[in-house]
């Protein structure tokens, strides 16, 4: 190695640190996680052994219930037990209790242990129990993936969807889509003009233009959408200034509504969009439209064939930086949307912070990264100007 490639590599290397602390370990962290399932092996071990010898069949062999009565003997005050209960009954609601009521009974127990633990209770005595135990026992599964996309795990380890009512993942999922296109096309309606305008602008007035563009940025996204929230109540200032203007009888219902989502991330969003467009534009010659001009181009084929696919690279980058930050908004859905405006990141939140239930959080996350870059790479191909190659040529 040379001296001078030395010297790069030394010039680049906190880059590179940084996109190792900063991207590929949190990404790479956050799939183990999605995977993770150490619970059951931790608070039952020697379970965990029997049942891996065990294939899953009718009967049980009799070395299963009795590590499984030894490994509750044990885990009187044991933590990793506790831990053990909660995972299980996320998959199954009742097996938090059904578990807690065997420790109970643990020392109390003779052999027969399989015939013990079914006097206890008599989901001991289903060879589903012990089936489910076993599916779990496993240090890894995609059970929390499969939960994101609204399937789950059966005892015997087949994949079957969840009950309706407990379907509400790809829904969530489709809604938080949807939500970022239609955010993304509105920037993209009410950006471009904007873009347009301010590149025409010179001197004093395109310096204050550009103020009105930047001031959002010094303002945080916190104080902005609560400042929505307030706009946009029953007694809030649209409402006064519609029935004002006579336009309405009475105060409608604009906040915990989709259109109030749309309207306060496009608020906050809009700049992100403006500011790589009108790059773009500035850079772009008026020639190339005067010379369209003279050939007898009209002024929609001039803005059409010339000015717009010269214009695209500032639109995709634009576009795709909206639709980046939106698809992981959570603070503006949380205070102005309803209950059913909500999008991933805020159930995300929810499993972070209230059910602690990391495994949950980090399939959500991991099923949108996946999800926004597969979207991102048919963009890609489909919209001029994504690869750069048409910013290259004009």
């Amino acid at each position: 190695m040379t001296r001078n490639s030395k010297a790069g590599l030394a010039l680049i290397a906190p880059l590179l640190v940084l996109i190792l602390a900063g991207f590929v370990l949190p990404i790479a962290s956050t799939a183990l996680k999605a995977f993770d399932n150490p619970e059951v092996s931790a608070a039952l071990p020697r379970t965990t052994v029997a049942l891996g010898q065990w294939d899953g069949a009718a009967p049980l062999p009799d070395a299963v219930p009795d590590a499984f009565v030894a490994d509750l003997q044990d885990a009187m005050g044991n933590r990793a037990f506790g831990q053990m209960t909660r995972r299980l009954n996320f998959e199954e609601s009742g097996m938090r209790s059904l578990f807690f009521k065997a420790r109970r009974a643990a020392p109390g127990l003779e052999r027969p242990y399989a015939q013990a633990l079914a006097e206890v209770d008599p989901e001991w005595g289903r060879i589903e129990t012990w089936q489910m135990l076993k599916t779990h026992s496993n240090p890894y599964t995609a059970s929390y993936v499969l939960r994101s996309l609204d399937l789950r795990m059966e005892p015997d380890g087949t994949i079957v969807k969840v009950e309706p009512e407990q379907a509400i993942f790809v829904d969530l999922f489709i809604r938080t889509f949807a939500i970022s296109i239609w955010v993304t096309v509105i920037a993209v309606l009410l950006g471009y003009p904007t873009a347009y305008v301010l590149s025409t602008l010179k001197g004093r007035m395109e310096s204050l233009a550009l103020l009105c563009v930047l001031v959002p940025f010094w303002i945080s996204i916190l104080v902005r959408s609560t400042a929505w929230f307030i706009i946009l109540q029953r007694e809030g200032p649209i409402n006064a200034a519609l029935q004002f203007a006579g336009l309405i009888g009475e105060p409608q219902a604009i906040i915990f509504t989709r259109p109030a989502v749309y309207i306060a991330m496009v608020h906050v969003l809009l700049p992100f969009f403006i500011l790589p467009l009108l790059s773009v534009m500035k850079r772009i010659r008026a020639d190339y439209v005067r010379a369209a001009a003279s050939l007898g181009a009209r002024p929609w084929q001039q803005f059409l064939l010339v000015y717009l696919p010269m214009t695209m690279p500032g639109v995709a980058a634009g576009a795709l930086m909206v639709f980046m930050l939106s698809v992981g908004f959570y603070v503006t859905p949380a205070l102005v949307g309803g209950l059913r405006d909500q999008m991933v990141s805020y159930y995300i939140a929810y499993f972070t912070n209230t059910t602690i239930n990391l495994g949950m959080a980090a399939a959500l996350s991991l099923l949108l990264l996946v999800m926004t870059g597969v979207l991102v790479a048919v963009a890609g191909k489909l919209m001029p100007g994504m690869g750069g190659k048409q910013g290259a040529r004009s």
